[in-house]
């Protein structure tokens, strides 16, 4: 594509860069409204962990969920133009009456999937490595950061599932920005409720593990498997809606404003007394 100016400086290109039309604006808030129908293949792990250690990772006003659950999704998008590798884990947590999950990181393949997710709704996305590979029956699946597979699930597959019905899942994020002076927020931080409407097409049960290894950058070996609940593997989708559901304490949050960033300084964290 050549884009040129005419001659005399009178006329000239549309400048992509410049601002855009109320129409253009409307265009895209439209387009990104739409239900993508997109489906993903994911392989999805639940466990029971150390009820203490979810306690500690959870910023007011969040709170623990009735269960101590750590939730693993690791799936392949098949997005038009590109495939995407997209990544979550979670603990269950509550926000008053509303239970929900609690991302500590989300892995992602690709920065386009980042911007979004981070800037508008406030998601704990970084660029990573998303593997999902099955053989047969034999399934892999991991999310891998700085040259470390930090969560690793393998099995097999033992038999299909009967599909659930539609699904509602909510997830709770804080979306921030850090002051540019270093010290605290510019602005108050908000609570987001992100509601996932989820549809299921295939489903099947994985007899297998999960392995935790040491990450200093994504040190999820902190929340083990105590009790495996259930590995499976499937195809869904999904949309979703965000909403600013409350201001947050910017004091309170700060503490936990590490878990957001690779922060060189988190060599600094020791790991649990007594692990690995």
């Amino acid at each position: 594509m050549t884009v040129r100016q005419e001659k005399g400086g009178t006329a000239m290109t549309r400048v992509r860069y410049g601002a855009r039309t109320e129409r253009e604006i409307a265009a895209t808030r439209t387009a990104s409204a739409r239900l993508p129908g997109v489906w993903s293949t994911g392989v999805v792990a639940v466990w029971e962990t150390d009820p203490d250690a979810v306690a500690a990772v959870l910023p007011p006003p969040l709170k623990p969920a009735a269960r101590p659950l750590v939730r693993v999704t690791i799936s392949k998008v098949e997005l038009p133009g590109y495939p995407l590798g997209a990544g979550s884990f979670a603990v269950a947590a509550a926000h008053g009456e509303t239970d929900g999950w609690y991302p500590l990181v989300m892995p992602m393949s690709h920065e386009r999937a980042l911007t979004g997710g981070r800037e508008v709704f406030g998601e704990p996305k970084k660029l990573g490595e998303v593997t999902v590979e099955r053989d047969g029956l034999v399934v892999r699946a991991a999310l891998a950061r700085h040259g470390i597979a930090f969560v690793e699930v393998r099995g097999a597959v033992s038999g299909p599932l009967p599909l659930p019905e539609p699904a509602r899942r909510t997830d709770f994020y804080f979306k921030c920005l850090p002051a540019v002076d270093g010290h605290g927020f510019d602005g108050d931080p908000v609570l987001v409720h992100c509601v996932r409407h989820e549809k299921v097409r295939r489903l099947e049960r994985i007899t297998g593990d999960v392995v935790l290894r040491e990450s200093m950058y994504d040190p999820v070996a902190d929340l083990p498997v105590r009790d495996l609940l259930e590995i499976t593997v499937g195809e869904k989708t999904s949309d979703q809606h965000g909403r600013a559901v409350e201001r947050v304490d910017p004091h309170a949050l700060l503490p936990y404003l590490h878990q957001r960033y690779d922060d060189p300084l988190q060599v600094l964290d020791a790991p649990p007394e007594g692990s690995a």
